[in-house]
């Protein structure tokens, strides 16, 4: 099965270690997953706030592209991208009036036929747990994870329509085939402030306290994600966190498919562990799994 990348802006950009370490794992998987030449910006939060038209457009471009190259399936990493173009299909679906002036701004109609998949859905409902365990060449052991979902992961449930919306579990089973331990505990699917990052500095801070507060409870040795935004805002502002509120936490925040790439064989300069902002090695090196 040939799957199509839309890498969309953080992939090669804010989250370039993300991106390797899907490069890796794809790799490592025997996937053969080739990158949408003709793709733009899917809008993420920017565009639906000023123009419903234009948030429909933007990911309608992509969609059509990626038919004209050949895919039925695409894959978007980014949470935010994801969520945009499933969003597009269901309404110019849904809409035939916004279906046409959309078309009409694009010069090209829309004939369907596409799935789109986050990262997390993509190994977990179309690749399958039991390949990855298969392909498993160092197991996690002895790991203890707790896994963060974010707000977005299984929100809006009409768009997302995947895993449980208030108690998810796909992260923390793709962990525990890997071989970690994943700790449940309740916070799994809290906002960390997402974009406002830029705005409201002050209100990322304070929820990624709060969640950094919980974590530290469970004494883990460090925190799965799948979102870019979550990973920069709890692993970047974690050093400015600890002098606000005058704490220590050093937890590494790393993206799941980091963790799966080295499972399944690949280096750490594969999966971009370096580029992390909290280091990993340490806890990674003292497990045996460095």
């Amino acid at each position: 099965m040939k799957y199509g990348l839309y890498p969309g802006c953080s992939y090669r950009g804010t989250a370039r270690e993300f991106g390797e370490s899907i490069d890796a794992t794809c790799s490592a998987l025997n996937l053969d997953v080739k990158e949408l030449e003709d793709w733009v910006c899917c809008g993420a939060s920017s565009a639906h706030n000023t123009s419903h038209l234009l948030a429909t457009v933007l990911p309608l471009h992509t969609l059509i592209s990626a038919r004209e190259a050949g895919f039925e399936k695409l894959l978007a990493p980014c949470i935010a991208c994801a969520w945009r173009l499933k969003t597009a299909i269901k309404e110019i679906e849904t809409d035939e009036k916004l279906r046409m002036k959309a078309e009409k701004v694009i010069g090209k109609k829309y004939e369907g036929g596409i799935d789109v998949f986050n990262i997390v859905e993509f190994f977990t409902k179309e690749i399958k747990l039991e390949k990855i365990k298969k392909a498993v060449k160092k197991p996690l052991k002895d790991l203890r994870v707790v896994c963060y979902y974010g707000c977005m992961l299984t929100r809006p449930p009409k768009i997302a329509n995947f895993d449980v919306v208030e108690d998810p579990r796909s992260l923390d089973n793709i962990m525990k085939i890997l071989g970690a331990e994943s700790l449940d505990w309740p916070y799994k699917t809290e906002c960390c402030g997402v974009s406002f990052a830029l705005s409201r500095t002050d209100v990322v801070i304070k929820l990624c306290h709060d969640l950094l507060e919980e974590i530290k409870k469970l004494e883990v040795d460090m925190v799965v994600v799948a979102c870019p935004l979550c990973q920069t805002n709890l692993d970047t502002r974690q050093k400015e966190i600890e002098k606000k509120y005058n704490t220590k936490y050093g937890i590494p925040i790393v993206y799941f498919t980091q963790l799966m790439g080295l499972a399944l064989g690949k280096t750490p300069e594969d999966v971009g562990l370096k580029r992390l902002t909290v280091n990993p090695f340490p806890v990674l090196k003292k497990k045996g799994i460095l």
